[in-house]
């Protein structure tokens, strides 16, 4: 009998707790042995039938030698990074679904659990129930990873589903998100794509072998995002989706990036709905793989973190593909020098003259129910650099420009 712990009584935590004792029996059978959850770590109380496994003492379960492995489910860098370091530094192998954390802390806790003989797992950290983490470091090792980008967002894919397919408005589509449970009160982490980004730093990190930090990531959420611009994306035969990526540039550095994007209806992306993700990872002998499924939610969350604890209880060694390093250099591409090919809303008199002057040939949109002088256009590819220089241009001929959004091709 293998004695385990989790950090958090929330949501994903009551699902972990949940999880280790109605499948008891398949986890023992799997692992070889049973996986006793001994203690729980919550400053709440909880009229629950192991109410007697809790704790309010951390030491209860650092100082416990029953317990190898502790699940990580608070949510937030602080008490969680501190937590983690002194269970990793006492031999106890640590389990995550907290992305913050990982993003910001990655490489220094996995060191820690390379140097004391344990593991530091964190499959539920990125796309929630999708197995994805395990299949990069090991089912795709022998592939040098071109590329990743995805959905990893359910919120935000929910909110634009509802924009694209029934034409509702941003606002409205938040506001049901919230009312079904899939946004937060306060939406900000979702909606301004800080999520997706702490996500796309962990999947750069594993792909690429170097720390991301999330503040030299462009990111730009969906708030800007219109019925308008739905409405232009479907009629050029595009979907609109946030969109996450990462690629080796040819200088060495990564392009890697938050934003919402224009994708072709026939893109593998472009059927990803509601709060469902999807990423795309291409290998250079696999070609590309696509990992479906739901992002997040109490039992699919810790389905993949009680996943993680199996692994570190069946195999308690160190792991040493599941590993990179901060050696202090920011890989990361200035996204100004990055190029891609974009769609451009604006509003003025004799645009079409002036956007075509500007940016040479361009690509006319149209839409039912347009603002008046409103002009919608598909720039070709350019220098990010340029694409804005050429927006002052715009703006200097006295039109307003109301949308600007990538397109890509997956």
């Amino acid at each position: 009998m293998i004695g385990v712990a989790i950090l958090g009584h929330g949501v994903v935590g009551s699902g972990v707790a949940e999880l280790l004792m109605k499948n008891e029996k398949k986890i023992a059978f799997s692992v070889g042995q049973p996986l006793y959850l001994k203690r729980i770590l919550d400053l709440r109380d909880f009229d629950v039938p192991y109410a007697d496994r809790f704790t309010k003492n951390f030491e209860d379960i650092l100082k416990d030698p029953d317990i190898r492995v502790c699940a990580e489910v608070m949510g937030g860098v602080h008490p969680a990074y501190e937590f983690s370091k002194q269970l990793l530094a006492a031999g106890i192998s640590v389990v995550t679904s907290n992305k913050e954390l990982v993003a910001y802390k990655g490489a220094e806790l996995l060191a820690l659990a390379r140097e004391h003989g344990v593991n530091y797992y964190f499959e539920a950290s990125v796309g929630g129930g999708v197995p994805l983490i395990h299949p990069i470091y090991r089912c795709l090792a022998a592939n040098h990873v071109e590329e990743i980008a995805g959905i990893l967002n359910g919120t935000t894919n929910y909110i634009l589903t509802k924009m694209l397919g029934e034409g509702v408005s941003f606002e409205e589509a938040l506001a049901n998100a919230q009312k079904l449970g899939y946004a937060e009160k306060d939406p900000t982490a979702d909606v301004e794509g800080h999520d997706a980004c702490r996500k796309i730093c962990i999947l750069a990190a594993l792909a690429y072998g170097k720390h991301v930090y999330p503040e030299s990531v462009f990111t730009e959420g969906i708030t800007k995002i219109t019925e308008a611009d739905a409405q232009y994306a479907k009629s050029c035969g595009r979907v609109l989706k946030l969109i996450g990526r990462v690629k080796r540039l040819e200088n060495g550095k990564l392009l890697c990036m938050v934003s919402p994007a224009m994708v072709n209806q026939q893109s593998q992306l472009a059927n990803i709905q509601d709060v469902f993700n999807g990423i795309l990872v291409r290998g250079d002998a696999t070609g590309d793989v696509l990992f479906y499924g739901k992002g997040a939610g109490k039992m699919p969350t810790a389905s993949a973190v009680v996943a993680d604890m199996m692994d570190a209880a069946l195999y308690p060694q160190n792991c040493p593909s599941l590993y990179w390093e901060d050696d202090g250099v920011d890989h990361v591409e200035n996204h100004l020098e990055t190029t891609s090919a974009y769609y451009l809303r604006v509003q003025g008199e004799h645009a079409e003259k002036e956007l075509s002057e500007i940016f040479g040939s361009v690509s006319v949109l149209h839409r039912e129910d347009a603002l008046p002088d409103e002009t919608a256009v598909l720039v070709d590819p350019m220098r990010e650099r340029d694409f804005q220089n050429r927006l002052e241009e715009l703006r200097e001929r006295h039109l307003s420009v109301l949308g600007q959004i990538r397109l890509l091709d997956y």
